[in-house]
Parts: C-alpha cells; sequence; structure tokens
C-alpha cells in the first residue's frame, strides 16, 4: 500500500515517517507533505491508499481535506495524527475513520493500518467518506478549533465567554473558569466570527459572546458585565450596535 504523511511539523513527519518505515510492512511507498495545499496535490498524484493527518496546520485546516475533492476521487482512508478533546474523538469514531494521539503509540499505528486495509479491500470509503464530511460539518457547525500547545480544542460556542488580546496572542476565557492561551491575534477570531450573531466586538482588545453579557452599566464609561463579573468596555460608537444585535438575537 501507498501512504502520506501530512503535518506541517517537520519532527513529527520524520518520527512517523521512520516508524511506519521499520514496523508497517503492508507500507511499501510513502511521501510526505507539510501543509494541506501540497498534500492535495501530492494525493492526486500520487493515489494514496491511507492518508496521516494533521488537524492544526497553517493556512488550511485538515478538517478541509474533503473541500478540495469530488467524492467519486475519494480512494483513500483517512487516520488522524493529532491530540483532541474527548468531544472530537467521539464524533470520529462514529464516522469510522480512526485516530492517533501524539506521541504515537506503535501498536495503535498497526491497529489502524490494520483497520484501514481491511476498509480499502471492502472498497467502503464512499460510505465512510461521506459519514465523515457530515461529521465535520456538525464539528464546524457550532464549535470553533483552539490551537494549543498540546493539540487543538474543538469548543462549543456556548462555552466561550470573551476573548481578548494579549499582544499578538488571545486569551479565551471559557466556562468553568478555563482560560486558554492561543498564539494567534485577536484580529484571526474576529475575522472568523464575523457573520457569527452570537459574537460581538465592543473595543479593539475584546470579542465577547453576547449570551454571557449580564448588564450595560454607565459609570465612568459604558461597560458589559460579563457572566464572571468581568467589566468590559464597549466604545461609544458601538454601543447601539450592540443594542441592536441584542434585540436581533434574542427576538426583544
Amino acid at each position: 500500500m501507498k501512504a502520506l504523511i501530512i503535518d506541517d511539523e517537520e519532527r513529527a513527519r520524520n518520527l512517523l515517517s521512520t516508524v511506519i518505515t521499520n514496523r508497517c510492512e503492508h507500507i511499501t511507498d510513502l511521501k510526505t507533505a507539510s501543509d494541506l495545499e501540497e498534500g492535495i496535490e501530492v494525493i492526486k498524484e500520487f493515489q494514496p491508499h491511507i492518508v496521516f493527518l494533521d488537524i492544526e496546520m497553517p493556512n488550511y485546516s485538515g478538517l478541509q481535506i474533503l473541500d478540495f475533492f469530488k467524492p467519486e476521487e475519494v480512494n483513500f482512508q483517512i487516520i488522524f495524527t493529532t491530540a483532541y478533546d474527548q468531544y472530537a474523538i467521539q464524533a470520529f469514531k462514529l464516522s469510522a475513520v480512526d485516530y492517533l494521539l501524539k506521541p504515537i503509540n506503535v501498536q495503535e499505528l498497526l491497529l489502524a493500518i490494520n483497520k484501514a486495509a481491511q476498509l480499502i479491500q471492502q472498497k467502503s470509503m464512499a460510505t465512510d467518506i461521506k459519514d465523515l464530511k457530515q461529521t465535520f460539518q456538525k464539528l464546524s457547525l457550532n464549535t470553533i478549533i483552539l490551537e494549543i500547545p498540546k493539540g487543538v480544542l474543538f469548543t462549543p460556542f456556548e462555552e466561550i465567554k470573551y476573548f481578548e488580546a494579549d499582544g499578538m496572542y488571545t486569551k479565551v476565557y471559557l466556562t468553568e473558569d478555563r482560560v486558554e492561551l492561543i498564539c494567534k491575534p485577536i484580529k484571526f477570531f474576529s475575522n472568523q466570527l464575523e457573520e457569527n450573531q452570537l459574537f460581538f466586538k465592543p473595543h479593539r482588545s475584546y470579542l465577547i459572546n453576547i449570551k454571557h453579557v449580564r448588564q450595560l452599566t454607565r459609570q465612568d464609561g459604558v461597560f458589559l458585565t460579563m457572566s464572571d463579573q468581568k467589566n468590559i468596555p464597549i466604545s461609544k460608537d458601538k454601543k447601539d450596535e450592540f443594542i441592536e444585535l441584542a434585540n436581533r438575537s434574542f427576538n426583544i
């Protein structure tokens, strides 16, 4: 069988390549790619049977891979090689797609390859890919991907209270008093959530979930009090826009 590794981390690509070469006799031809765009080109030329795919990569997420193919062009099995939360793992299990948590366990790798080989023999890729695409859509419909040092979090919108700029980083304040520091500027999230009516940018340093707003107060300026009692300033020119958005969102 032929296989392709798509991962933006050179060390991760090299480690997985070494393990596959030394331990996986089923795979006789192996190539690598450093991002999804390069990987798409390799897939179309190389025609691998298995694609080992990281999720969080520059420019395009691994979850977008199916956007680049027509259904009849998908003739490969996907095995995710990343770290993600339990919510995502359960979603992938439902789609009959496999996953490997980093650092990769050799025995789990061999089991995943054997499973992929069986599915290839059964020619069940089309059904699995259809289910997988539906899973991706469900994941992206009400969640956002947050890249953290140990992997990525698939975070439901309702668990996000607000984003706070921290230089070229962003602090994300979540329910249950969780805070994550993300190595992306707040503009990245503002652009990503621009069309989402749940989120509003009252100030250049904040992006809030309006469902977590508890009060608008006027005292030495205008502030929005959040569910954790944090007071977030709202620019004068944003006050009317916020009230209009709240009216639309809650049918006031």
